[in-house]
């Protein structure tokens, strides 16, 4: 049986304010929040001086279970994740084999059912192979469809360069289609024109020029001029220029947007001046790029345009990651430093607590219709996290908890640090240790 917890007198980031009160759990829920007296639980968490915060959701991950487990699973990313504050995960479809049928996705929630410790759900790939499947299956339960990482298993699987497809999907399909968004034909290109020069070992710090501003924007500006005509739903991943975000509008709320978008950590963080100290290790797709893009994320995070703060975890391990640049995978883990880096913007001054708790908690569950979690509310799923502001850590081998065993922020101090986890009401991370005796849930869609 799940003993009742109080955590008192915390700072609650919640809503867009912040206030000082205690929380009750009981069982998987928040029962209460208030000025509760101690003998109403059995546990006491001193909150005082600390933020509670809800469990982030990350929009977007590759845990790479099943098939590819040599890089990463289900269990050890959950438990990195929970160390990090994330308390739910939506998880990518390229995995081997690629998740493109009902029983491919039904497999990976019986995994993630014995090994997660986080909340999870996984999307539907599409691509041309299952495409008219797709369309007569009854998706509505599911939180989205997406060509996502598709595109590592064959040329022509990126919908934003099929706008054939796209026709097809925006025609036929009521829910969120969530792509990937860059110009295969001008990557290709410039990829031609490297290779003449350098050969196969092109210098990685041509990435965000080969996979270009002109590549990205371009696959964005059709997809979303093919959703509207159609009023199709439309979520764009992982933004990655400053030029993209003219694209998307903040004059409206979240629940009334038909076109939408994210930021990963990455094009935050990083710009192309860390390609030389940080080489392959921060190659992803897209491309990070100049600061100037990453400037003008923040502005577009700010104001609205963008709705989600993601990580794109994308485990590899080190010696794929250290091969030349056309060999070099791309992709790097994030999930357990997502959160601490938004805590360390907010120690910079760029990000409020509340713009952070909106953009990691609840504008993940308004857009997908998650239920019951995102939030601090009495009946809500208690998915909580603990962060002392004030607590100086440095990322190294001894605390990296991914599969890959590496990062590409190993050096870096942070100020903030996680202290304690709850995912539906059980504590499962504090302060270094975890209690892997309950696993996460699967995300369902609200009902109302």
């Amino acid at each position: 049986m799940s003993k009742t917890i109080l955590i008192q007198q915390a700072n609650i980031v919640n809503e867009g304010k912040i206030q000082v009160a205690d929380v009750l759990i009981s069982g998987e829920f928040i029962k209460k929040i208030g000025q509760i007296p101690a003998e109403e639980a059995e546990v006491i968490v001193d909150g005082r001086g600390k933020y509670l915060l809800p469990g982030a959701i990350d929009g977007q991950v590759h845990f790479r279970d099943p098939g590819l487990t040599h890089k990463a699973d289900l269990r050890s990313e959950s438990r990195a994740a929970v160390a990090g504050g994330v308390t739910s995960f939506i998880d990518m479809p390229n995995t081997r084999p690629n998740t493109l049928t009902l029983e491919l996705l039904a497999e990976k929630y019986r995994i993630a059912e014995e090994k997660s410790l986080a909340n999870y759900a996984f999307l539907l790939g599409i691509n041309g192979e299952n495409l008219e499947e797709v369309l007569q299956w009854d998706t509505s339960d599911l939180l989205a469809i997406t060509d996502d990482g598709l595109y590592f298993s064959g040329k022509g699987n990126i919908l934003a360069d099929r706008p054939d497809m796209l026709e097809r999907i925006f025609s036929s399909h009521k829910g969120i289609l969530a792509i990937h968004s860059e110009k295969e034909e001008i990557i290709e290109k410039n990829e031609e024109e490297y290779r003449e020069k350098y050969g196969y070992d092109v210098p990685v710090k041509f990435h965000p020029i080969i996979r270009s501003e002109q590549a990205c924007y371009e696959a964005t500006e059709r997809a979303i001029a093919l959703a509207e005509k159609h009023g199709a739903r439309l979520h764009i991943l992982h933004l990655s220029t400053a030029k993209e975000t003219s694209l998307f509008r903040n004059d409206i709320p979240l629940k009334e947007k038909k076109i939408t978008t994210e930021v990963s950590v990455h094009h935050l963080w990083f710009s192309d001046k860390d390609y030389e100290s940080k080489g392959t290790l921060i190659k992803w797709n897209p491309a990070i790029k100049t600061q100037k893009d990453a400037d003008g994320l923040l502005e577009a995070l700010l104001d609205d345009r963008i709705d989600l703060i993601t990580t794109d975890h994308a485990p590899h391990a080190i010696e794929e990651k250290l091969k030349p640049y056309f060999q070099s995978m791309s992709g790097a883990p994030l999930v357990q430093h997502s959160v601490v880096c938004l805590l360390e913007f907010h120690k910079q001054g760029k990000i409020s607590l509340e713009k952070i708790v909106e953009k990691m908690c609840h504008n993940p569950a308004i857009l997908y219709q998650i239920d019951r979690r995102g939030y601090i509310r009495e009946g809500y799923f208690a998915d909580l996290t603990l962060v002392d502001l004030d607590s100086p850590w440095t990322v190294s081998k001894d605390n990296i908890l991914y599969k890959c065993g590496w990062s590409p922020l190993e050096g870096t101090t942070f100020h903030s640090q996680v202290l304690k986890t709850w995912v539906n009401g059980h504590q499962v991370f504090d302060q270094g240790s975890f209690d892997e005796s309950v696993t996460g849930k699967a995300l369902e869609k609200s009902k109302v």
